[in-house]
């Protein structure tokens, strides 16, 4: 550890410490910390902002992951006035994360390389880092882009109306003839508001937030903030619900990489695993609703532990639901493998080198194919995963066919994972009370869902409510990786780039 990090405080996942203990450094003590943990290979789980009884006075907090030594670091600094020196420059991992700032606090990251609007909405403290007048409106996607300038340059702009069944996502090619020289993405048409909407509580309507934070990952999120509360709460959950809650994550896991090997096929023309895996991925969430009675796992999650109990008939029957889609499954996806047209599709097409997905920050199956042995449930874990070993599947290529491939180890994990747990759950209560939460506090909970590390901080006020509450998907860090993977390759290629990492609009635009 070098003696900037010395200066940062040590937590773990889902563990609250006290406010008084997180110092508060100069933006240059800051700045290089983040440099020297990046320079270690830690990762930037998070940088957000935090407003404070001075107007003119917002402190800026960093979350870093320290995965060989399953440990985070949490650090603070103070920007007064309106404007900080970018750290952009030294360490792209926080591009995304100061244009955030810029526009939620009002705050310029002078020197950025590429300053512009993420989600287009008003600033949390009606500062406008832009100077754009009050009464203007910023549209998502009504902006500038980067140029390729050239007689033979081409621009193609797609979406952000999709066809099918799609959320909206604008994306503007530089090309040349078939060949992409740059993409740039612009999302933030699914603004909703939801960390705005989280401040002040827990109430009533916080855990519904949580279960619509990405759709598709319910108890990944879920997960995140219940754990939060736990926290902050000092709650101690049954180990009969700590394996319901991995069961329930790893069925959603199934149920998305299943899906994703389908649609990949389907992208590359090859309908016997599509239809399978459509097929299939539909059983898998009804596994789920077997379990809890949603198919994509609402109410399933609950603070304290699940709201939803197992008895012997209903592991008896998941068990034998997950046998027949497991054989289904294996037939499916081995097609893929074993069609030379399918292989030639995939193979070195979108490749994500590895020290590219390192400075990307990039997470989850995509940082895996690329070499990184990025996993949560492995470098921070929490809850059952804190006592079972799930292997961390990796493959090399970082192209399109190791982005499908690492899915497919994982589906066969995950199956063997659930199958084990439903054979040994142990008894005790589903749910233990949860007490209040503590005052002027700190807490962070990564866990690893379907796409990569799902990551939320909560900051609480000296009422134990929510002063601040910040959520990171994981495709908010993946969104640059996928433009990456672009260059260089046929724009007939983007769809199938896409699908490889399918990531989340509404996720990224919270």
């Amino acid at each position: 550890m070098t003696s900037n990090m010395i200066q940062f405080a040590t937590l773990t996942s889902g563990r609250a410490a006290r406010l008084n203990t997180i110092p508060i450094l100069t933006m240059d003590d800051f700045q290089q910390g983040i440099c020297s943990a990046v320079a270690f290979e830690h990762r930037v789980s998070a940088l957000f902002g935090v407003p404070t009884s001075q107007t003119d006075l917002t402190q800026l907090y960093v979350v870093l992951a320290d995965d060989a030594q399953n440990q985070l670091y949490v650090g603070r600094t103070e920007v007064k006035g309106d404007s900080f020196p970018s750290l952009t420059p030294r360490c792209p991992q926080v591009h995304l994360f100061e244009r955030e700032i810029a526009e939620q606090f009002g705050l310029k990251p002078i020197g950025h390389p590429w300053f512009k609007p993420v989600r287009y909405h008003r600033s949390f403290t009606g500062r406008d880092a832009w100077d754009r007048p009050a009464n203007e409106t910023i549209l998502p996607a009504v902006s500038d882009f980067y140029r390729v300038e050239g007689d033979e340059i081409h621009e193609v702009a797609v979406g952000p109306v999709h066809a099918g069944v799609i959320e909206p996502g604008h994306f503007r090619f530089q090309c040349h003839g078939e060949q992409v020289f740059h993409l740039e993405i612009a999302l933030g048409f699914q603004h909703r508001g939801v960390e705005q909407a989280l401040t002040g509580g827990p109430n009533h309507r916080s855990l519904h937030y949580a279960e619509s934070l990405a759709g598709d990952t319910t108890i990944a999120h879920t997960t995140g903030y219940c754990q939060m509360i736990e926290a902050f709460a000092h709650c101690q959950k049954s180990a009969r619900a700590q394996m319901l809650r991995g069961i329930a994550l790893e069925l959603e896991r199934l149920a998305n990489h299943i899906g994703d090997l389908g649609a990949i096929g389907n992208d590359v023309g090859f309908l016997p695993t599509s239809s399978y895996c459509g097929r299939i991925r539909g059983d898998v969430l009804n596994m789920s609703a077997v379990l809890c009675g949603s198919r994509f796992g609402r109410g399933m999650v609950c603070p304290g532990g699940v709201g939803f109990n197992i008895d012997d008939a209903r592991a008896a029957e998941l068990l034998r639901r997950l046998d027949l889609a497991e054989r289904d499954t294996t037939v499916a996806i081995n097609l893929l493998w074993d069609t030379p047209s399918v292989m030639a599709r995939l193979e070195n097409t979108g490749p994500l080198p590895r020290q590219i997905a390192i400075e990307l920050g990039i997470v989850g199956p995509a940082a895996r194919a690329s070499g990184l042995a990025r996993d949560i449930r492995q470098d921070q874990p929490s809850g059952i995963f804190r006592f079972v070993h799930v292997p961390v599947s990796t493959c090399e290529t970082g192209d399109v066919f190791a982005r499908a491939f690492v899915r497919w180890l994982e589906i066969q994990q995950s199956f063997d994972f659930v199958r084990e747990q439903l054979h040994t759950i142990p008894a005790g209560a589903p749910q233990s009370l949860v007490g209040s939460l503590a005052p002027e506090s700190l807490a962070v909970t990564l866990n690893e869902g379907w796409r990569g590390e799902v990551c939320h901080v909560a900051i609480t006020d000296g009422q134990g409510r929510f002063a601040r509450y910040k959520v990171v998907d994981p495709s908010f860090h993946n969104w640059s990786g996928l433009a990456y993977v672009l260059r260089n390759q046929e724009i007939s290629d983007f769809p199938l780039c896409n699908k490889s990492f399918n990531l989340s609009y509404c996720g990224y635009d919270l």
